[in-house]
């Protein structure tokens, strides 16, 4: 598709006073004996709901593709539990499963709607090159009666088995009737912008949900978003969002701290933002230590000095 984007096209975007969905993909923290501290990830999910941020498991954030498939059937139950009714999001993955792909997803999404939830749709290294036509034709097939189904398309700097799509492909996923939404992890603005074109010409009411850490304020031109980053603080993600709703010049102050925080927690190796996080919410009180899973790349041992002036800067 031909590239119609401009800076003065893209500056015309911007919608004041826009009220804004904002997912908060949750940590999961673990005690100092390696365990997942449930207690605290069950009160972070209810903090996060009352600050107004729908919350979202299981995801990259929640070390999905290093969860064993109880473990995660675990934190669907733990997240039920925590919410009640509540709407919450979550992953489905079927990386490492064995079976035939359709059935592997399915079995992933039923999991995930059976307990109320939304499932967002994990790439898989199977489908990874295929052209517009199977990889839709293979979503079709995934989310065939499910009511509601989110796409994702996500960048290699995060996990291998990403890929981001061919606009064709995206134009195709656009008309699928259950797939109401799409995240957007490139962290490339242009291409967040061409998916926001293409879905105001195709399919005005569906929802492209920012992944960009490094431009959180993609939300001002028409994007929502699920961010990992929104876990670290989402009460000022929160008041943030109702800032710009109100067009209140407070916005900047703050959206300028959370940007801060972003370009801090987001640096290469991407992957160990999770370390960050965890370092943050141990600083602010939220959980009870900053061990990740074992998995995760790690941070020096100085990110507490780093990710403390990121705090003083949101107070």
């Amino acid at each position: 598709m031909k590239n119609d984007l401009t800076i003065l096209s893209m500056a015309a975007r911007r919608q004041p006073g826009r009220q804004v969905q904002g997912i908060a993909a949750a940590l999961l923290p673990f005690e100092s004996d390696g365990s997942i501290a449930v207690d605290a990830f069950q009160r972070h999910l209810v903090a996060t709901h009352r600050a107004g941020l729908m919350n979202a498991v299981n995801m990259d954030t929640g070390y999905i593709n290093y969860l064993s498939e109880s473990e995660k059937r675990d934190v669907l139950r733990w997240t039920r539990e925590a919410l009640g009714n509540v709407p919450f999001v979550a992953g489905a993955d079927i990386a490492g499963l064995e079976g035939e792909t359709v059935a592997l997803y399915r079995q992933q999404i039923e999991a995930i709607a059976s307990v109320g939830g939304t499932p967002i749709l994990f790439q898989t290294a199977r489908l990874k090159g295929k052209s517009g036509a199977e990889l839709a034709a293979a979503y079709r097939a995934f989310c065939r009666g499910y009511e509601n189904v989110i796409a994702f398309e996500l960048g290699s700097m995060f996990a291998p088995n990403g890929e981001i799509f061919s606009s064709e492909t995206v134009a195709r996923l656009i008309d699928i009737p259950e797939i109401k939404g799409m995240k957007h992890s490139s962290l490339n603005r242009i291409v967040e912008f061409e998916r926001l074109a293409l879905r105001d010409r195709l399919r005005p009411n569906f929802r492209i949900y920012t992944g960009n850490d490094l431009g959180i304020d993609m939300i001002e031109y028409g994007s929502d978003y699920l961010l990992g980053l929104a876990t670290f603080a989402p009460e000022k993600f929160a008041q943030r969002d109702r800032l710009w709703q109100a067009q209140d010049p407070a916005y900047y102050k703050l959206a300028d701290a959370l940007q801060y925080l972003g370009n801090v927690a987001f640096r290469a190796p991407v992957p160990a933002y999770k370390h960050s996080a965890a370092v943050f919410l141990h600083l602010t009180g939220r959980i009870p230590t900053d061990r990740t899973h074992p998995k995760n790349p790690q941070r020096p041992a100085w990110e507490a000095e780093m990710l403390q002036d990121c705090v003083e800067r949101l107070k």
